[in-house]
């Protein structure tokens, strides 16, 4: 069943009332038991100003805050009711609200019938906040090295926490697949999640972004203002990609606000409070950036007290073949006809340095899935760069695949860092292996 039906399947048959409204405050959606409150019918409903039907609702001002509104008490005639008002969020932008109502008359024992109330309503909103937000948890994460692993017990032991974590790795590896998983294994997994890509802005658009802006505060600003990213994900979790990225002027900024819990809008005079927690990400090392002067180190504290280094797909070789078969799953799906891959071929896989990792795979994986006529890859479907790799055969003995595998692993290293001496001292160092072992090693 489609997750929408399924959805209005469920609020049809609760007790309580539900009613959803848009961003202009029409009703959209509406169960029996709202309907049956207030004496209307469905296409009575649909359609309408919520305040037209009751003019004293709030929650259009939900809707326009993007705050909650919780335990509202009221009154009518001889009846006492509940209500509590959400604001619905999609990519960040509020785009309606909903309300749920509960009557005290009903309620077998009042206090366990308002928890079990509440429990519902995060769970609706939660679903509904999911379509657009997080929706990876870590039974996504493909680990099966030892290394892997380590990192995502690690993660699920972090995620139960609301510490600001630091997610350390190269780009493709997954980060925001973590950070994800760690939104949604914490307590705030019903609340927002809210990602953005520090790099893609310019200083000024990226404060605005973040922090929203006041009318009138610069040329084009919107009518009435903006809320920015941090109040939009407040209860829930922020995650700030490529943070290296961010002028140094910003981040004390945001410094103040990992600080305070207060952020300022562009152009405006109050602070508003925020509770938001701070996943960011680098594939930078943000240490060589403090020391070109472009990063704030009492910001690299603040942001690294719990570092997560994600392992690139070169140190987790043994996860290959299960990447492949989800990634191959998922474009089986996409493309409508079965995608399998044979064991040469994914061999060959496993011998490639990937300096683009996950991503990188799937790319290969599709590009593959287009060219095979018969829909099993094979090694002369792969890339024309991975025909050059020393791939498994019966032409190569063990020790000539690890000498192989060990000369490409060298230099692939060396066109990383370069190759001076001081920078073949850093990779043998890098390597475990001395000086003397690596030239060995490249020279066989």
């Amino acid at each position: 069943m489609h997750l929408l039906s399924f959805l209005e399947a469920s609020m049809d048959n609760i007790h309580e009332g539900i009613n959803i409204i848009d961003l202009q405050g029409r009703i959209v959606y509406t169960n029996p038991a709202y309907r049956s409150f207030v004496g209307m019918e469905k296409d009575e409903l649909l359609g309408r100003l919520i305040v037209d039907i009751r003019p004293g609702a709030k929650l259009p001002e939900v809707v326009a805050s993007g705050r909650p509104l919780l335990h509202v008490v009221r009154k009518e005639e001889e009846e006492i009711y509940f209500v509590n008002m959400y604001p619905i969020y999609r990519e960040g932008i509020v785009i309606g609200g909903i309300s749920v109502v509960t009557f005290k008359a009903d309620a077998y024992n009042f206090r366990s019938e308002l928890e079990e109330y509440e429990r519902r309503s995060k769970e609706i909103l939660e679903h509904l906040n999911r379509r657009s937000g997080a929706k990876y948890t870590f039974e996504h994460i493909i680990a099966l090295s030892p290394k892997s692993l380590m990192v995502k017990q690690l993660a699920e032991r972090l995620a139960s926490t609301d510490a600001t974590i630091f997610l350390e790795s190269e780009s493709g590896t997954g980060k925001e697949l973590y950070a994800q998983a760690i939104h949604n294994a914490s307590p705030r997994a019903s609340a927002p999640f809210i990602a953005i890509n520090c790099a893609n802005f310019q200083e000024s658009m990226l404060e605005s972004e973040l922090f929203g802006y006041a009318e009138g505060s610069f040329t084009g600003a919107k009518k009435g203002g903006k809320i920015g990213l941090f109040e939009a994900a407040d209860g829930g979790t922020l995650f700030l990609d490529e943070i290296s990225e961010m002028d140094i002027s910003l981040q004390s900024k945001l410094l103040r606000v990992l600080q305070e819990r207060r952020i300022r809008p562009v152009g405006g005079i109050d602070e508003v409070e925020v509770d938001v927690r701070i996943i960011s990400a680098s594939n930078a090392d943000l240490e060589e950036y403090i020391e070109a002067g472009t990063f704030r180190k009492d910001l690299y504290y603040r942001l690294s007290a719990l570092p997560i280094r994600i392992p690139p797909l070169r140190e987790r070789l043994e996860d290959i073949p299960p990447l492949c078969e989800v990634i191959l799953s998922e474009i089986s799906q996409s493309i409508k006809r079965p995608i399998t891959i044979d064991k040469e071929a994914l061999e060959a896989l496993q011998y490639h340095h990937w300096p683009g990792n996950v991503r990188e795979l799937r790319n290969v994986l599709e590009f593959c899935a287009y060219v095979s006529e018969s829909g099993n890859i094979r090694l002369l479907d792969l890339p024309e760069n991975f025909h050059r790799t020393i791939a498994p055969s019966s032409q190569n003995t063990l020790a000539e695949r690890v000498r192989a595998f060990e000369k490409q692993e060298i230099e692939s290293l060396i066109k990383k860092h370069g190759d001076s001496l001081e920078s073949k001292k850093k990779i043998a160092q890098e390597l475990g292996i001395s000086l003397a072992t690596l030239y060995v090693k490249l020279n066989k």
